[in-house]
């Protein structure tokens, strides 16, 4: 009897150590949760202050590299080309290929008296030149005649061309060029202007360079140094204004190394980072075409037996609405291109007026338009995608070039998916 009362507590006890072990139990949880809140509390700080100190590591990368890019842009800024002692090579002969309409504001005042001195610099032997005009309404005319004059007098060879051609045609003719889908008419007189090239060559006289020369304020350095692009060895050189946009007219033409029409209207212009280094570093930009008031061009590819011309699309494109610049197509016919290159020579700036042409005397970009401009350009390649702007063009050509197996166009990179405007 003894034995029961013990069992009975022992019994009695027993859920009462049940409830400690699950106090016990809980509050082991309780510690342990906190303790994984307080961990995890910690962490969340430490880790939101290693963002912070990358995100201002971040701030700083940009900062230097931005710094040290602009320091180096104003460095090549400061820079004097060395093309003042050029001097031409032993009977380098020039010709000269020039378009007027309606260009008198600038012919009197300065453009004959520099193609006279450009005789007394090369030689008169080894200059001609060759101006066409078709359709002026101002005094063009009478300025051409007092040319024929002045080059008469100084002995060098010309040819002087005027058309009956009044403005009311031209622009009869452009509608229906436009009406056509076709126009050809300024390819026409780009071509009418070379003609005396061929036929002096016919006669025996040859020349290494073509001076595509347009109604600009220029001087005998700015020809010098255009002609000294990259040492001599190119196919084509441009001048290129790099503190103003490109005439509408002249970005019908540009490519960058790769192709690409410039992707904004400033400095450095270009997507391509071969075309955007050069400028940044203001060396000779390659680039696949390119037009402006100066243009050389070496004279192998004319004189070839398939000679190049100017010329516009096929009626099949521009029956497709898809259009292209004349000067654009000159540089993708000329199988020389890639070898010499194409290039646009910085140094080189004319204008219309003498204010645009003039060189600056200080810096010719502020140090908060290089960044800015830089950061520009950096953003515009980086979220623009001419593959897909491009993407109607492309299939409309595919289409077309699938119609026919001669159906092709060496200057695709040239295509435009409008109308070509009348330029000159």
């Amino acid at each position: 009897m003894g034995s029961g009362p013990r069992a009975s507590r022992t019994w009695s006890i027993s859920p009462f150590l049940k409830q400690m072990h699950v106090l016990k139990t809980c509050k082991s949880f309780l510690y342990g949760l906190s303790f994984l809140v307080i961990s995890t509390v910690r962490h969340l700080s430490r880790y939101h202050t290693l963002r912070r100190r990358l995100f201002q590591c971040f701030l700083l990368t940009l900062f230097l590299w931005s710094t040290v890019d602009v320091i180096l842009v104003r460095r090549h800024f400061g820079a004097e080309q060395t093309h003042l002692d050029y001097k031409p090579p032993e009977r380098q002969r020039i010709f000269i290929s020039s378009l007027f309409q309606n260009y008198n504001r600038s012919l009197p005042n300065h453009w004959i008296e520099t193609v006279v001195e450009l005789a007394s610099v090369f030689g008169t032997d080894n200059i001609y030149v060759s101006a066409s005009e078709s359709g002026s309404t101002d005094e063009t005319k009478n300025s051409l005649r007092e040319l024929d004059k002045a080059l008469d007098g100084a002995g060098v060879g010309r040819s002087i061309a005027f058309s009956d051609t009044s403005a009311q045609d031209e622009k009869s003719m452009t509608a229906a060029s436009a009406a056509s889908r076709n126009p050809p008419y300024i390819p026409q007189l780009r071509n009418r202007a070379l003609q005396p090239l061929y036929d002096l060559r016919d006669a025996g006289i040859l020349f290494d360079r073509i001076l595509f020369l347009g109604d600009v304020v220029f001087t005998v350095d700015d020809v010098l140094s255009l002609l000294n692009t990259n040492y001599g060895t190119y196919t084509a050189a441009c001048s290129f204004d790099i503190l103003n946009r490109p005439s509408y007219p002249d970005t019908l033409a540009l490519r960058d190394a790769d192709g690409y029409e410039h992707v904004m209207q400033k400095w450095p212009f270009f997507r391509s980072s071969r075309s955007k280094d050069a400028i940044k570093s203001m060396l000779p930009i390659p680039v696949r075409s390119c037009w402006s008031g100066m243009v050389f061009m070496s004279t192998e590819a004319f004189y070839s037996t398939r000679p190049i011309r100017f010329r516009g699309v096929p009626e099949g494109l521009a029956a497709l609405h898809i259009e292209a610049s004349e000067c654009c197509l000159i540089h993708a016919d000329n199988l020389l291109s890639t070898r010499r290159g194409v290039y646009l020579n910085p140094f080189v700036r004319v204008g219309h007026d003498a204010p645009s042409a003039a060189r600056p005397t200080d810096d010719w970009l502020s140090t908060w338009r290089i960044f800015e401009s830089l950061w520009e350009n950096r953003l515009r390649r980086w979220f623009t995608f001419p593959s897909l702007e491009g993407w109607s063009l492309r299939r409309r050509v595919s289409s077309w070039e699938a119609q026919d197996d001669k159906n092709h166009e060496s200057g695709d990179f040239c295509l435009i998916d409008q109308l070509q405007p009348m330029a000159t």
